[in-house]
């Protein structure tokens, strides 16, 4: 089986990390450092790869016949077994000077390295997370291993890393190891042809499962009135169009107040472990009481959650004045979700099928939005003209200067902006920077992530002549 070492200074979350993959609290966990001493295994699996995951101590330096010698020995021998190294920081306190000796000690091991950003849930985690990049080890991954985000983009990371070898047979049974969405999952490849992940999410009886089902072409999914009859986060494959789809159904969810039943309660955690696995999310809402306050709250946290976002309006067959209505409600949408402005509406009837192609349609092209790449050519060229119109406000009397701008990442689209004092930058000009990037770039229905970093001269700029 396939090793995969988890490397880190200590107290980053190693542990925690190791616990999540391998489903069941092997490692001892505690906020002191250096509670991990022992080089420990277990049989790790997210959906369909399995691994051999390595807990490790550390690689501080000390005599053999020390204990920090010792801890270090065993360190030094998960990285001569592994096949991949997973390397975390923690993205609160961003790259110390202990990660960067750790970071040249594991890139002279020659094997592939992941970069995992842990504790990034805040929003000063997910900007420290991006320090990371000054390591030169790739693209570090958002990851929080207490609330398992980013499991996600970990599968992706890990299927192009280990060997083909580390992927479940579609019929192997495999009851050892745990799932990250349950008995359902299966070996598709995550390739140029891999399914579309999509989750359907929406508050109880919104009519998630008689949307699928009418998608499926078959009444796969059990259906009814009674609100909450799905408890499990579904997984099923599909095709459409020649594109294969991999479906989530989720539980519905509802106010945290009224979550009181121990079985609904893992419900609800197994509907937001599905958003995390997914690239689009479907927010299906009723639309005879759409945009209800939980219905903000799931669309809230789809942004968070960095996933692609398209709303789907179900039940349209009891609506009247369909094309007002419709209008309206687009209208509702950019109004009450500013952060997801523009964001594709689309009315829809899983009962009768009106409008499900659209639905799909809306999805894939969602997707692509959640995948793009702009050049940083045409980002500078874009930003210039942008800030010499409306210039940054200037701090403590202090002018900020604004030189470049890269994108560094998609999935979703990820952007750095660079300059003198750019952390001092407001809240509403950052907001006029991505409203400008989403409205030039075609950017709608997905989140924005922009972060501020102080630096020197700008790359991109002409040379000067001598």
């Amino acid at each position: 089986m396939s090793k995969v070492a988890i490397i880190g200074r200590p107290n980053v979350g190693k542990s925690t990390i190791f616990n999540r993959l391998v489903g069941r609290k092997l490692a001892l966990v505690d906020d002191q450092p250096g509670v991990t001493r022992d080089r420990r295994e277990g049989e790790g699996r997210i959906a369909d790869l399995a691994f051999t995951v390595i807990d490790t101590a550390g690689l501080e330096e000390g005599d053999p016949e020390t204990l920090a010698g010792r801890m270090r020995a065993q360190t030094e021998t998960a990285l001569s077994d592994c096949d991949v190294i997973v390397f975390v920081i923690d993205a609160r306190a961003g790259v110390t000077g202990t990660d960067r000796h750790f970071a040249a000690a594991i890139r002279r091991a020659g094997k592939p390295i992941i970069v995992l950003a842990n504790k990034a849930e805040s929003g000063a985690g997910r900007d420290g997370a991006y320090e990371a990049f000054s390591l030169g080890l790739g693209d570090p991954i958002p990851f929080s291993a207490e609330h398992g985000q980013g499991l996600g983009d970990l599968y992706d990371a890990l299927v192009d890393a280990l060997p083909a070898s580390a992927r479940l047979d579609p019929d192997e049974e495999d009851e050892g190891a745990p799932l990250v969405l349950g008995e359902e999952e299966d070996g598709s490849e995550l390739d140029a042809t891999k399914p579309l992940r999509i989750a359907v999410l929406g508050r109880p009886n919104a009519g998630k499962s008689t949307l699928l089902n009418r998608i499926l072409g078959e009444d796969r999914l059990l259906t009814g009135p009674e609100p909450g009859i799905t408890r499990d986060s579904i997984a099923i494959e599909t095709e459409w169009r020649g594109r294969k789809l991999k479906l989530f159904d989720t539980a519905g969810l509802r106010r945290r107040s009224r979550v009181v039943e121990k079985v609904e309660k893992l419900a609800v955690a197994d509907a937001l472990r599905a958003v995390r696995f997914a690239e689009v999310v479907v927010l299906l809402l009723d639309a005879t009481i759409p945009f209800e306050k939980q219905d903000l709250s799931l669309a809230d946290l789809v942004e968070q959650e960095g996933r692609a976002l398209v709303i789907g309006l179900n039940k349209w067959d009891l609506i009247d004045n369909k094309s007002d209505r419709a209008r309206e409600l687009r209208e509702e949408a950019d109004r009450l979700l500013p952060q997801l402005r523009g964001t594709r509406v689309v009315p829809v009837s899983g009962l009768t099928g009106a409008h499900v192609d659209k639905l799909l349609e809306e999805v894939v092209a969602t997707h692509a939005i959640w995948n793009t790449r702009i050049s940083t050519g045409r980002l500078n060229r874009w930003l210039g003209p942008v800030v010499d119109s409306t210039p940054p406000p200037a701090v403590s009397g202090r002018r900020i200067k604004i030189r470049y701008m890269t994108q560094p990442k998609a999935r979703p689209p990820f952007f750095v902006l660079f300059g003198n004092s750019v952390e001092s930058i407001p809240e509403s000009y950052k907001r006029y920077l991505v409203n400008g990037l989403r409205e030039t770039f075609g950017l709608i229905g997905v989140p924005i992530r922009l972060s501020m970093r102080s630096g020197g001269a700008n790359p991109y700029a002409p040379k000067k002549r001598r």
